[in-house]
């Protein structure tokens, strides 16, 4: 584990010490077999998602031990659970390392998600994202919006972006994100994450304050309301680099959401200053590799003239066309990360041709397994696998953990 400088501006969320090790213990179990989340429910077994699907890992849990094991992460979080019915923050567990924690309320008591974040800031070698993304860093001002449906990878690309900053250049970076899930130990540059609801009211409000600040690059967790959106073209405009995500599953739909923000009569004016703002839209989906793990396909759609117009002019249909052409442009069509992950044999064909927009535009992965090979075609997931297996492979020791005693 690296040690984290006093001087990193990120926040101290709760370390908890469960008896016997419990919950750290079923956390570090999930995070060993590469889960992505944990879902505890009462009078469910706990669940973790393996690449994409989720799958048991304990006996079913009564109410009473859920209480148990949520109820002491909430800290100062538990007004926010009793006033809006659900707490969002950040944890560090011993074993298990750091995570972003959802808890709420439902009909059958309390629940909470466990998002297993990365223990050290991300690479984009240790990612496998495409070099073309590293344009992005020869740039010292405007929009850069990662997109993507919700646990696409976005904060983990962002988090890429921000550590390749924060390596390779003496400038000032702010994050504000709710909550800070990867944590930036001091490099290069001076940097400062912020936590919306520990260090500020809202995105919007600290995007504010941080004007003020000297910045070179802000990081904003998520484009979430208008406010924030204004803030961030208007920090785009100003001389800064502003890097955020946005929950829309394609580029174009993330630039028609972005000025659908807007009340219909200012939406002309967003449109001219997000055609020179605007830089680079990333869309993401996570695909199911060879080796049993995840990585990320990409669009990347590049802001230049013909783009511009195109914002300018409200005539976004017409991007899937552009797009065809964008390669003269510098863009990335899903088809084209596809095509390369296949030419690299991280996924199949199967796979690409799934995750395709327009399964024709695959090169070298455009037609199917030809009937009669010998060569059986990968799945488009690995086979789900079995609980027995699942607990064969954590050693065991789950199988009991947290059984559900009958009184």
């Amino acid at each position: 584990a690296r040690p984290e400088p006093a001087q990193v501006a990120a926040p101290g969320p709760p370390r908890v010490s469960v008896g016997g090790g419990d919950l750290d213990e079923l956390l570090s179990a999930a995070r060993s077999v590469r889960a992505s989340d944990v879902h505890i429910t009462s009078e469910r077994p706990a669940q973790m998602r393996v690449t994409g699907y989720l799958q048991p890992l304990t006996d079913a849990l009564s109410h009473e031990a859920v209480e148990k094991l949520l109820l002491p992460l909430l800290g100062r979080n538990q007004t926010q659970l009793d006033e809006l019915g659900y707490a969002d923050f950040s944890l560090d567990l011993p074993r298990a390392g750091r995570m972003r924690v959802n808890v709420n309320r439902h009909r059958m008591g309390l629940k909470g998600c466990f998002r297993l974040v990365s223990p050290h800031p991300p690479t984009f070698e240790e990612l496998g994202l495409p070099e073309d993304l590293m344009r992005i860093t020869n740039q010292h001002q405007g929009l850069v919006v990662i997109a993507g449906p919700n646990g696409s990878g976005k904060t983990t690309t962002l988090g890429a972006l921000v550590d390749w900053f924060n390596t390779n250049k003496a400038i000032h970076i702010i994050t504000v994100e709710d909550p800070v899930e990867i944590v930036h130990p001091v490099k290069k540059a001076v940097i400062s994450q912020r936590e919306v609801g520990s260090h500020t009211k809202s995105f919007a409000a600290a995007l504010k304050g941080s004007l003020r600040e000297d910045p070179d690059v802000l990081a904003i967790g998520e484009l979430r309301d208008r406010d924030t959106v204004e803030m961030a073209l208007s920090a785009a405009e100003t001389g800064h680099l502003v890097l955020a995500t946005m929950s829309t599953p394609s580029g174009a739909k993330t630039i028609d959401r972005l000025i659908e923000l807007f009340p219909p009569d200012d939406q002309a004016q967003v449109r001219a200053t997000m055609a020179g703002a605007l830089k680079f839209v990333v869309s993401q989906r996570l695909v199911p590799t060879l080796d049993g793990g995840m990585t990320a396909a990409v669009e990347m759609i590049t802001g230049n003239i013909p783009l511009w117009k195109l914002i300018r002019d409200n005539k976004l249909y017409q991007l899937p066309s552009l797009l065809q052409r964008g390669r003269a442009y510098g863009m990335l069509r899903v088809e084209d990360t596809l095509s390369d992950l296949v030419r690299k044999k991280r996924i199949s064909m199967e796979v690409a041709m799934a995750n395709a927009d327009d399964p024709r535009g695959l090169e070298g992965a455009s037609r199917a397994p030809a009937q009669g090979s010998d060569a059986e075609a990968p799945p488009v997931r690995p086979p789900m696998q079995s609980d027995t297996d699942l607990r064969e492979r954590l050693g065991g020791g789950l199988k009991n953990l947290f059984r559900r005693k009958d009184d």
